[in-house]
């Protein structure tokens, strides 16, 4: 799985549109729209209130850290 569809996945799972998803995060909804088609990455901000609202809804923040992590590594 890519950040990408592990985003969606904590998403989905808090039963949340991506507006109201953004809206929990503090970001827009094409932020949001963006992360979930690969076409930007969330920056470090981002990640840390990705990694809070898991904290908050026991979600496993885990595997979105990792895969975030691995973005760009290919390219070396």
């Amino acid at each position: 799985m890519s950040y990408s569809d592990e985003i969606k996945k904590i998403r989905t799972k808090s039963f949340l549109s991506q507006e109201a998803f953004g809206r929990e995060l503090g970001v827009s909804f094409s932020s949001i729209n963006r992360w979930e088609s690969e076409k930007s990455k969330p920056n470090l901000s981002a990640m840390k209130k990705l990694k809070e609202f898991c904290e908050s809804h026991n979600i496993d923040f885990s595997e979105l850290e990792k895969q975030w992590n691995e973005v760009g590594k290919d390219d070396r």
